[in-house]
């Protein structure tokens, strides 16, 4: 692992946790956020959890040499 693939699978995990924190502040009916706010962070960090963990594996693998 290369520390740029570190940083994008760190990037990943981060995202991965404000993800899980929205679902569950959404779940409680009163997001400390507010809604809107916490929705739109779920709806980010979807997309860029699996865009952040894709990119660390695509450079891993082509520093693997």
């Amino acid at each position: 692992m290369t520390p740029k693939s570190g940083v994008f699978l760190l990037g990943s995990c981060i995202a991965a946790i404000a993800g899980v924190g929205s679902v569950f502040e959404l779940s409680s009916g009163t997001p400390d956020l507010g809604t809107l706010n916490t929705s739109v962070i779920l709806a980010l960090s979807i997309p860029l959890t699996v865009l952040f963990f894709v990119v660390a594996v695509k450079d891993t693998r082509a520093n693997m040499k």
